[in-house]
C-alpha cells in the first residue's frame, strides 16, 4: 500500500514539473498569473497551431523565393549570352570600320 502511495506521489511530482517546463515554453497573458491545468494545455495546444501555421507561411515563402531565384538566375545567363552576342557583333562592326577607314 505505501508502495502504491509513494509510485502515485512521484508520478504526481513529476506531472507537476512537466507542466511547470511547459508553462516556460508557452507564451501566457498578464490574466494568466493564476491558471489551471486545463487552461495550460488549452493554450499550448493553441500555440503549437500557432508555429505549426507560421512554419508553413515560412516554407510557402521560401518556396516562392526559391521560384523567384530559379527565374533570375535564367535571366541572368540569358542577359549574360545576349552581352556576349553583342560584344561580338560590336568587334565584327569595328573591325570592318577599320578596314573601310584604311580603305
Amino acid at each position: 500500500r505505501s508502495t502504491h502511495s509513494e509510485m502515485e506521489k512521484n508520478r504526481r511530482a513529476h506531472l507537476r514539473l512537466c507542466l511547470d517546463k511547459l508553462k516556460r515554453q508557452v507564451p501566457l497573458g498578464p490574466e494568466d498569473s493564476r491558471h489551471t491545468t486545463l487552461s495550460l494545455l488549452k493554450k499550448a495546444k493553441l500555440y503549437i497551431k500557432k508555429l505549426e501555421d507560421d512554419d508553413r507561411k515560412a516554407m510557402h515563402q521560401i518556396e516562392q523565393l526559391q521560384r523567384e531565384q530559379r527565374h533570375l538566375k535564367r535571366r541572368l545567363a540569358k542577359l549574360g549570352m545576349e552581352r556576349i552576342r553583342m560584344d561580338s557583333i560590336g568587334s565584327t562592326v569595328s573591325s570592318e570600320r577599320s578596314d573601310w577607314d584604311r580603305g
